[in-house]
This record gives structure tokens, sequence and C-alpha cells, in this order.
């Protein structure tokens, strides 16, 4: 598997959640030391890359890990919820931290 050349973020200003995942990838990257690109409201890039719905329709935010080799994996849509329904924002590092192979 070809090495993590960025992290991409896909949002839109309007996002409820937006917001916490931009600052859970902003601080994975830095830590890590992996570009972070922002893409704001690309429909074209969900439409290629991202998550979609029933109804073929892509959900904001998404986050995805481009590799050296140019291939594009999606890795997580939105926030987790725990148990009771919260956004954990734990489970979410996590998911992020294990698809660059940490």
């Amino acid at each position: 598997m070809a090495k993590v050349k960025k992290l991409i973020l896909v949002t839109a200003d309007w996002a409820p959640l937006g917001g916490k995942v931009k600052k859970i990838v902003e601080r994975i990257a830095r830590e890590k030391g992996v570009e972070l690109e922002e893409r704001v409201e690309d429909w074209v890039f969900l439409k290629e890359h991202g998550e979609k719905d029933e109804l073929g329709g892509a959900d904001v935010p998404q986050v995805f890990v481009e590799r050296e080799d140019g291939t594009i994996e999606h890795v997580m849509t939105k926030l987790p919820l725990d148990e009771r329904g919260k956004p954990d924002e734990e489970k979410a590092a996590r998911i992020v931290e294990e698809a660059l192979g940490s």
C-alpha cells in the first residue's frame, strides 16, 4: 500500500458538525506531519470519491486519504455517534488515525 500523501476534508459552511470534524483532522494532520486539503462544497469530488446516500446524494463533512500513487480512499462521513447518540470525537480521531496507518 502506498504512503499517505494528504488528508482531504470536504465540508460546507452550513454543515452543523463540519467545524468539529475540521478541528479533529487539523490536529491529526499537524501531529502526523501530513498535509491537509480542505474542499468546500466540492460536489464533483464527492460524486466521484465520496459515500453516497440511497438517492445518490452526498453528505458533508467527509474525510479522505490520498496516497502517493494517487488513489483516494474514503475514511469517514460525518461524526460517529456514541451509545447515547451524541457525536463521538474520540472515535472519529481513531478512525482517521487508523486510515493514516497510526
